[in-house]
């Protein structure tokens, strides 16, 4: 199975930082982290359990196929 974004992992706000937050298990940071589930270690509690659960990181060649459009493409 395939999801657009892995983005439902528990985070934990960084000190002094305002909007700065990581994934509880593995302590990276979401922006490196960016919705994939690559971003987290291979040894994060999170990405092995949904790879154990038959989950997959969607591939650069499936954004090809997806329906993605930025608001300027519309009138």
């Amino acid at each position: 199975m395939k999801k657009l974004y892995y983005i439902d992992f528990p985070q934990e706000h960084l000190e002094n930082q305002l909007h700065s937050y990581r994934c509880a298990y593995c302590k990276v940071e979401t922006t490196t982290i960016n919705g994939n589930l690559e971003g987290h270690l291979p040894t994060c509690e999170y990405r092995l359990k949904l790879e154990n659960a038959g989950y997959d990181a969607i591939s650069n060649d499936a954004s090809k196929t997806l329906a993605l459009h930025d608001a300027d493409d519309f009138d």
